[in-house]
C-alpha cells in the first residue's frame, strides 16, 4: 500500500499571498518566510565544531523574495552568484527577458540610488527589479566642463545615472532623471560599457557644443511618476537586524559575509572619495572591492599585483595605487 511520501510538488516561482505583498504597501513586516536569518548561516558549513560540513545538496536554500517595481506579485529566487545569474533568476520568475531588467534596489520600489543592489545582498532583504520603461531622446548644450552627472552600472552591461548634482546643467533638464539608462552618446551604443568608459566619454565631449543622450527611464509605479532626484525616498522596509550578507562575485560562487567592518567602511569612504578625485565617478561597490583586496596586503607591489589581477580593465596608475594603499593603512590605524 502506499506510505503517503509522494513527491514533493515544486514552487512555483510566483506566489499570490498575504505574508509577502505588505511590503509594497510600506507596512512593516517582521519576518518572512525563507528570509528571517535563522539558521542561514549553515548554509556556508557552520556546522558543530569538529564535525564536517553539510554536504552542499543537505545545506539550507538561500530564497529571496522580489517584486518588480511597478508592481507585481512576489516571486522567489535563488541558486544566484552574481548580478547576471540574478537578473536571468528575476526573468525566470516572471516571465520577462533579463535584458529588460535595468538594477534593482533593496527594501524599496522607489528609484532611490542609496537602496541600490550592489554586490551585497543582506539576507534579509526585498528585492525590488526596475524593468525598461519609455524610451527617450535628449539634446544637451554642454557650456560648462562638468555636467553635473554621478554614472554607475548594473555590473550587466547598463550604464545609468546614479546622482544628478543641483543647479547643474542636467538637473535644469526635466526630461532627465536619476536611474535613466544611457544607451548612446552621439549615436555610440554604450551596451556592454562600463560606467567609468560612460563617465570618461562624458567628460571628454567639447565644451560649447550640442550632443544627443539616448535615455531609457525605468517604468515606474503612479506613486513613483512625479520622482525626480531618486534621493532618499524614507519608504523603505527594514527586513530584520540580521548583519548577514549575501556578496555577490564576477568569478567564483557568492558567499555569506558580515557586513563591512567599521575599518572597512571608514576605507571605502576613503577609497571611494579618491575614485571621485582620480575617475570622476563614486562607487562604493568597486571601493569595497578595492579595499577587500588591499586588507590583507603586506606591501603596495602586492596590492597593486591583486589589482591588476582582478581590476585591471580599470588600468590604475602607480601613484592612485599608492594613494588607495595609503587610505587603507591610515583607516587601519584609525587616521582621519
Amino acid at each position: 500500500m502506499p506510505l503517503g511520501l509522494g513527491r514533493r510538488k515544486k514552487a512555483s516561482p510566483l506566489v499570490e499571498n498575504e505574508e509577502a505583498e505588505p511590503i509594497r504597501a510600506g507596512l512593516n513586516v517582521p519576518g518572512l518566510d525563507g528570509l528571517d536569518g535563522s539558521g542561514v548561516g549553515l548554509a556556508e558549513g557552520a556546522a558543530q565544531e569538529g564535525l564536517p560540513p553539510p554536504p552542499t545538496n543537505l545545506r539550507p536554500r538561500l530564497i529571496f523574495h522580489t517584486q518588480l517595481a511597478h508592481g507585481s506579485p512576489t516571486g522567489r529566487i535563488e541558486g544566484f552568484s552574481n548580478v547576471r545569474e540574478l537578473y536571468a533568476k528575476i526573468g525566470e520568475a516572471f516571465g520577462i527577458p533579463p535584458a529588460e531588467v535595468m538594477f534593482c534596489t533593496l527594501n524599496t520600489h522607489k528609484v532611490d540610488m542609496d537602496k541600490l543592489l550592489g554586490g551585497q545582498i543582506g539576507l534579509e532583504d526585498f528585492i525590488f527589479a526596475h524593468v525598461k520603461g519609455q524610451r527617450k531622446e535628449v539634446e544637451v548644450f554642454k557650456g560648462e566642463d562638468a555636467l553635473g552627472l554621478t554614472i554607475t552600472d548594473n555590473g550587466a552591461g547598463y550604464a545609468f545615472i546614479k546622482r544628478i548634482r543641483e543647479g547643474s546643467i542636467i538637473h535644469q533638464i526635466q526630461v532627465i532623471n536619476v536611474g535613466d539608462m544611457i544607451e548612446s552618446i552621439n549615436g555610440q551604443i554604450l551596451i556592454g560599457c562600463r560606467h567609468y568608459e560612460v563617465a570618461k566619454m562624458l567628460k571628454e565631449l567639447p565644451r560649447g557644443k550640442n550632443f544627443v543622450l539616448k535615455l531609457v527611464e525605468p517604468l515606474k509605479a503612479f506613486d513613483m511618476i512625479s520622482q525626480r532626484t531618486g534621493g532618499r525616498s524614507g519608504s523603505g522596509v527594514q527586513l530584520g537586524t540580521g548583519r548577514g550578507t549575501l556578496r555577490l562575485r564576477s568569478k567564483g560562487p557568492a558567499t555569506v559575509e558580515e557586513l563591512p567592518s567599521a575599518f572597512e567602511e571608514k576605507a571605502i569612504e576613503k577609497v571611494d572619495d579618491l575614485l571621485e578625485n582620480y575617475m570622476g565617478i563614486r562607487d562604493s561597490e568597486l571601493a569595497a572591492t578595492m579595499v577587500e583586496l588591499g586588507k590583507d596586503k603586506r606591501n603596495p607591489d602586492e596590492f597593486a599585483e591583486a589589482l591588476d589581477e582582478t581590476l585591471g580593465d580599470f588600468a590604475f596608475p602607480d601613484e592612485f595605487v599608492f594613494d588607495v594603499w595609503g587610505a587603507i593603512g591610515d583607516a587601519k590605524v584609525g587616521r582621519v
